[in-house]
């Protein structure tokens, strides 16, 4: 089955086209970094309008580059949920007029589900059930994947995301946006051990809180300059990301066990960082847990996973008509 897939949730126009959730036949990505890294972070209606802008030209070419026509495509799948509802709505918007015109089935596809498919991509032996933790810009939540559709959350942020701590954490120390990836390079080059960083805590034990962290990088930050000393930048980040990093790993973990999973995974753009990766995957050899991780190029938003989740939708009968409709927040189920 080949479905042609759309991905507008923030600041990523993506199309795709893949096979029977597996299979990935085409991938295009119009970014819109660049320009946000003027004002430090995503601008809604800027994103807005370049999704309309880029999202003919990205379908055309994912189309072309999978060698198909419309009416070769047997479904159109699109993110519905969640994200920046203005750019929601211009994929969704979309992705309707493509399925009533072409009179293909249409399926919604949650944003989070999208995320832990990518791994179906990179994995084709990995099947449900699993533990995955789902780390990104917008999101951070330990999820039981039961089956392809039937997903339950089990612990979430209470506050930040933890990519948005990383990227205002790296703002503080002065790194552009998108910052993760700064923070990322030059924690390799700091000592983690230099600064000390509060772990917080929540009321949930598989929740996480990483607004206190964010804050606690930005105080430390004034608080040198107010003294007149010089801040080891590296070294902070490198503190900050170690801190962050050991808070996913010990709660994934701990989740795995009292849940009785042997199988654990990530996804979301946060997946991409090295030290996590790492971190994860030690800790997984260690309690005998199989581990599985997307490649890098799927970490980030992309409709590759947006289309390997859709077909698993559209076996479970998840369809929409022409009502279909956008929405900025929707959960998982909860426990």
């Amino acid at each position: 089955m080949k479905i042609l897939s759309i991905e507008s949730s923030c600041d990523e126009t993506a199309a795709a086209v893949t096979e029977d959730g597996r299979n990935v036949l085409s991938s295009v990505i119009a970014t819109q970094i660049d320009e946000h890294k003027l004002y430090g972070g995503v601008v809604p209606e800027i994103a807005s309008r370049r999704h309309c802008e880029n999202i003919v030209g990205v379908v055309d070419e994912a189309l072309s580059e999978a060698d198909l026509t419309l009416d070769e495509i047997d479904a159109v799948a699109v993110t519905n949920a969640p994200g920046l509802i203005g750019a929601l709505l211009v994929g969704v918007g979309f992705a309707k007029g493509l399925a009533m015109s072409a009179d293909k089935p249409l399926i919604p596809v949650h944003h989070i589900k999208g995320h832990i498919a990518a791994n179906y991509i990179t994995h084709k032996d990995l099947a449900p059930p699993y533990l995955c933790l789902v780390v990104s810009g917008g999101h951070t939540h330990i999820v039981r994947v039961q089956s392809y559709t039937e997903l339950v959350t089990v612990g979430r942020t209470v506050d930040d995301a933890a990519g948005e701590a990383f990227d205002k954490a790296a703002r503080a120390l002065g790194y552009p946006y998108p910052g993760g990836v700064h923070i990322d390079r030059a924690a390799k080059k700091g000592d983690p051990t230099k600064y000390h960083l509060p772990v917080p805590n929540t009321r949930e034990k598989y929740d996480f809180s990483f607004s206190g962290l964010k804050t606690a990088v930005i105080n430390l930050i004034h608080n040198t300059r107010q003294r007149g000393e010089e801040l080891d930048k590296e070294s902070l980040a490198a503190a900050f990301q170690l801190t962050a990093v050991n808070m996913l790993t010990d709660k994934l973990i701990a989740a795995a066990e009292e849940l009785g999973y042997d199988k654990i995974a990530i996804a979301g753009g946060v997946a991409a960082n090295s030290a996590l990766r790492e971190n994860i995957s030690a800790a997984a050899k260690a309690h005998g847990m199989n581990f599985y991780v997307p490649e890098l190029g799927l970490c980030t938003d992309n409709a590759a996973m947006i289309g390997c989740q859709g077909y698993y939708e559209y076996l479970a009968g998840n369809t929409a008509d022409m009502s279909l409709n956008a929405y900025a927040t929707k959960k998982l189920h909860m426990l």
